[in-house]
């Protein structure tokens, strides 16, 4: 009998998992307040991984039966991808940590944030920034302001995508936030949204990578720039950078853990997700990404001096809107084809 417990404990203390995020800041915060602290609690080793997005690696490794990851964070879109193509394991919602009074994880998470191939951990979103110093005393507050070249004045950065520039092409034409993409979903509805982003065609600085929104800003290259809320809150809180943000209209975007179908560590990937998507867990993430957590109880656990800047902060959610999964992708291929003649045009 002491035999076996023996083995037992040696079994344990050898569990490793193999945790997948996208590098950088992003995942030294939660190699701080997830990834250490639950290897310190359960006894589990981590190995940390990286990766680029998507899901062809975890379709290769499922496929081949050589699964080498077992927890990977994933955007919304990929979760639904493989989902749908078996390449996860099933999550339980109902074995998730709940809430602190109580409340049942399914019921505290926010809408969409957790389902049977994913436990949400953020919601992070895009949005437009502008330079406080270029408008001071005369700030702007909606996305329309954005399309208004006389009252505002100055060059217009976006991403070189149709996605989040359609959309507030048509909030700032007057589409309400929920209408959105039934609006985009028809030909008169595109028609639309590119006569609007025509208005600001002359003044746009195209960007393509996460980096480049806060540079064109702090050197005066654009006023306005649509930008990840991350990104620039990193340069106002670590660089000082004179930026503010224009909430209305922001497009939010859930992000969040699952499991590698044929994981041989099951048991330690179900206690690391469990472990990641507690509430407090997900509220000491927020202070160092700005990234908001994806369960209700969690904001009141995030210092309020930073709820100014979390995209599921109460007062910043009016006038948003979630990014459409299953949108995008029926549309992606048609509108980014259209995109791209639309670019071409003088």
């Amino acid at each position: 009998m002491l035999l076996a417990c023996g083995v037992m404990s040696a079994s344990a203390a050898a569990a490793q998992i193999t945790f997948v995020s996208w590098g950088g800041s992003y995942q030294g915060a939660q190699d701080k307040t997830t990834v250490a602290p639950f290897m310190a609690a359960k006894g589990i080793q981590v190995k940390n991984d990286s990766y680029n997005g998507g899901i062809a690696q975890i379709r290769s490794q499922v496929e081949t039966k050589n699964v080498t990851w077992d927890v990977v964070d994933l955007q919304l879109s990929d979760v639904t991808r493989a989902c749908d193509e078996g390449l996860l394991e099933k999550l339980d919602p109902a074995a998730l940590a709940p809430a602190p009074d109580g409340t049942p994880a399914a019921k505290d998470y926010v809408p969409g944030a957790v389902s049977s191939c994913m436990a949400g951990n953020i919601v992070w979103s895009s949005l437009i920034a502008y330079n406080t110093d270029k408008y001071k005393g005369h700030e702007p507050t909606k996305i329309a302001d954005f399309f208004d070249l006389k009252k505002f004045p100055g060059k217009r950065g976006l991403r070189k995508s149709p996605e989040g520039a359609l959309e507030w092409a048509l909030l700032a034409d007057g589409v309400a936030p929920g209408d959105v993409y039934k609006v985009l979903a028809t030909r008169a509805g595109v028609d639309r949204a590119f006569k609007k982003l025509d208005t600001i065609k002359s003044s746009i600085v195209w960007w393509e990578t996460g980096a480049q929104p806060a540079q064109l800003l702090a050197d005066g290259e654009v006023t306005m720039s649509s930008a990840y809320n991350g990104r620039i809150y990193s340069a106002i809180a670590d660089d000082k950078k004179p930026f503010g943000f224009i909430w209305d209209g922001q497009v939010k975007y859930l992000e969040g853990y699952a499991i590698v179908k044929g994981t041989k560590n099951l048991k330690a990937a179900q206690d690391f997700v469990r472990y990641a998507t507690q509430p407090d867990v997900l509220s000491k993430l927020a202070p160092l990404t700005a990234y908001g957590p994806t369960r209700k109880s969690s904001i009141s656990m995030v210092p309020p001096k930073l709820l100014p800047y979390l995209p599921t902060a109460p007062v910043n959610e009016k006038g948003a809107v979630d990014s459409d999964v299953a949108f995008w992708a029926d549309h992606t291929d048609d509108l980014n084809q259209r995109f791209a003649v639309w670019l071409g045009q003088n």
